[in-house]
């Protein structure tokens, strides 16, 4: 392939990935929706996105990229919500289902296409992986209770790395066969030894680059993405695809570990991440040929849904079995179940290996999976949402703020809230004020403060909209600038006392909570001296002296008075004030 060739192919790869992923911003559907059509239909109308003609060692890249998706997925599986049976039902679908689909997977493979063994097992063990980048977008689209979102989301990034070994010790077996060589049963064990071996090393530099050495900003996320890189290939030397549990490992370990002070994720770690799923979803589907698909379009569809229809529910059933999981939460689990990224790049990895070694129907293992990824992202991106509330494991509509601060008044607020109707959670920094917390009976949200409000990965599950309501204005205000477009009703600070000597609160001047002469001293003095938040309908007649802070919709929304615009209440609607000093108070 020519330079000018070559150069056209990563343009033309780098702009579908993008613009297929600003599109499916655009449509509010999952990316992979966009993604696989897009590659598929540009791999057969050009000749110059061929990704073997571009990169000859394409499979190592895949295999490179999948684990810092990885990495970057273990860093959000914080063992501290994977509780009693919620953990029970995780390990059962991480070890028990991933046997009941390989064997269901294997069974209508040999059934439904005219392949020999070798090739129906190889199938079986790509299609057990259903993966983070696939399962979290669709479960931001559903919004589904938290412990549903927990499952699902532990069970797809575990699976993940577990469904590649188990590809590649597959793959090695049919190989050695192939070669009249004897399988090795510990094959599997020694390929797990090398990626905990691995991992263990990528915890080991990471810990001294971000402890010891203190690098944060742009280093420590290039310290991350190096380590990652680093650990995975040389893995993945050792034995295909061990890279991926040691990434998995290195995340899950940063998150995890006791006093490790993880610097917050950086929107250039994020930018990488997205840019490295598409392209690699737009790479591999268009290795996919179209004469390849027809012949076994049918017989793919028959398979999507029975694991759709049957093998998925089955599973359900089996790892909720004798568990507190509910009838709705244990149905829906049965209907959540899409391929994603590993099951591609396992697919395209082995695939082209096994045709050349000779093993008859090797070449329809990379449209089958192609169709089933497709067929199965589909089915649950048109179907989970309306399921999951027919199934009522959808999250209330209603407001879940999260209050941070500590301070009497704040605690107050938020009691006040929560006769409005709001699901209130806090968040503070001080013992002692974490004490108060709990004392009002108001949940607390786990996790270090300034890392939970500032970190992008923080596990804020089912939060609508942040108050910052500390007595540090600086971080108030730095804080709503992190965290500001990434919540569905917005960030809010309360205001810093005019003429302040802050470095930063005094410059930034959006979403600043309540009239402009309510600021946090102002509200503080007045509560001292008695003031008190009131809550009653709209509909009654507001006393007087009394200052409107919220309104709470009659769907539960939440919104504040902030100084830049005046807020209008309705029928039905629900009013926060804080009433006037009592007469006689100091």
């Amino acid at each position: 392939m020519s330079e000018e060739r070559f150069l056209l192919g990563i343009g033309l790869i780098v702009v579908l990935a993008v613009g297929s992923q600003i599109l499916a911003h655009q449509l509010r559907v999952p990316s992979l929706v966009v993604l696989l059509p897009v590659g598929f239909t540009a791999g057969a109308l050009t000749d110059v996105i061929h990704p073997d003609r571009l990169a000859p060692h394409f499979p190592a890249l895949v295999s490179i990229t999948v684990a810092i998706i990885l990495y970057d997925a273990g860093l959000g599986l914080d063992l501290r919500y994977l509780k009693g049976e919620t953990r029970q039902v995780v390990a059962r679908l991480v070890v028990l289902g991933v046997f009941i689909t390989w064997g269901a997977c294997l069974g209508l493979v040999m059934a439904l296409f005219d392949v020999p063994l070798a090739v129906a097992v190889m199938l079986g063990v790509i299609l057990v992986v259903s993966g983070p980048t696939v399962v979290g977008p669709l479960l931001d689209h559903v919004r589904p209770t938290d412990r549903v979102r927990r499952i699902l989301i532990w069970e797809g990034s575990l699976i993940d790395p577990l469904g590649g070994i188990l590809g590649a010790v597959v793959f090695h077996g049919i190989v050695r066969s192939q070669e009249r060589q004897g399988f090795r049963f510990g094959t599997f064990s020694e390929s797990m030894a090398v990626g905990l071996a691995g991992g263990a090393v990528g915890v080991a530099l990471l810990w001294l680059a971000l402890q010891r050495l203190r690098l944060g900003g742009p280093l420590g996320t290039l310290a991350q993405l190096a380590t990652v890189v680093a650990v995975s290939a040389g893995c993945d030397i050792v034995f295909d695809d061990t890279g991926l549990i040691a990434a998995i490992v290195i995340g899950m370990a940063l998150a995890n570990l006791p006093g490790f002070d993880m610097p917050a994720r950086r929107p250039f770690f994020e930018t990488v991440v997205e840019l490295v799923i598409g392209l690699l979803f737009v790479s591999i589907s268009a290795r996919v040929a179209p004469e390849s698909v027809v012949p076994v379009l049918l017989p793919s569809l028959a398979l999507v849904a029975a694991l759709v229809l049957v093998v998925r529910p089955l599973v359900a059933v089996c790892v909720a079995a004798w568990t507190d999981v509910g009838s709705g939460e244990r149905r829906f689990i049965g209907w959540m179940a899409p391929r994603g990224i590993v099951a591609a790049a396992t697919a395209s990895t082995f695939s082209a290996t096994l045709a050349d070694k000779g093993v008859h129907g090797a070449d329809k293992i990379l449209p089958i999976t192609f169709l089933v990824i497709v067929g199965t992202v589909l089915v649950y991106a048109l179907t989970a949402r309306p399921v999951a509330a027919r199934l009522g494991v959808v999250r209330p509509a209603r407001a879940r703020p999260l209050l941070v601060g500590g301070d009497p008044w704040v605690i107050d607020l938020a009691r006040s809230l929560r006769a409005a109707g709001l699901d209130v959670l806090m968040l503070a920094g001080l013992a002692q004020e974490r004490d108060r917390i709990r004392e009002a009976g108001i949940e607390l949200a786990a996790g270090e403060l300034l890392a939970t409000v500032t970190d992008p990965e923080a596990r804020l599950e089912g939060i609508t909209a942040v108050l910052l309501l500390t007595d540090d204005d600086d971080f108030n205000a730095l804080a709503s600038v992190v965290v500001r477009n990434r919540l569905d009703e917005g960030v809010y600070r309360i205001g810093p006392p005019p003429g302040g000597q802050g470095i930063v609160a005094p410059y930034t001047g959006d979403g600043i909570l309540f009239t402009p002469g309510l600021v946090r001293n102002t509200l503080a003095a007045l509560y001292e001296r008695g003031a008190r938040f009131v809550v009653q309908p709209a509909s009654d007649p507001r006393p007087p002296g009394h200052e409107t802070l919220f309104v709470v919709r009659v769907d539960g929304r939440l919104e504040p008075v902030i100084a830049a615009q005046e807020v209008a209440s309705a029928a039905g609607d629900t009013l926060v004030l804080l009433g006037p000093v009592p007469h006689g108070s100091a």
